[in-house]
């Protein structure tokens, strides 16, 4: 059930191209604002939940997570360390 509003003001040239863009679609005016605004947020959304890289890079970056190392002794070390705090 559709219970949420939102308001919009809009300039003349910008009102008339979302009315054509409507009419092209078959939409009402509202419909057409609200399924263009729902595409953008997820593409949005999508992109700030995934990262792309190309496969050597993704290959090369498993490969450096699987070699030990001086560096992680020390991070070994680091956390072995009592905490200066504690969580409640």
């Amino acid at each position: 059930m559709k219970t949420r509003r939102i308001e919009a003001r809009l300039d003349p040239t910008a009102d008339d191209l979302i009315d054509q863009a409507a009419a092209l679609t078959g939409e009402s005016k509202s419909q057409f604002v609200v399924r263009a605004a729902e595409e953008r947020a997820a593409r949005l959304v999508g992109r700030a939940e995934v990262t792309l890289i190309p496969e050597d890079a993704f290959d090369a970056l498993l490969a450096a997570l699987d070699q030990t190392g001086p560096a992680l002794a020390k991070l070994a070390a680091a956390a072995a360390r009592p905490r200066p705090y504690s969580r409640r």
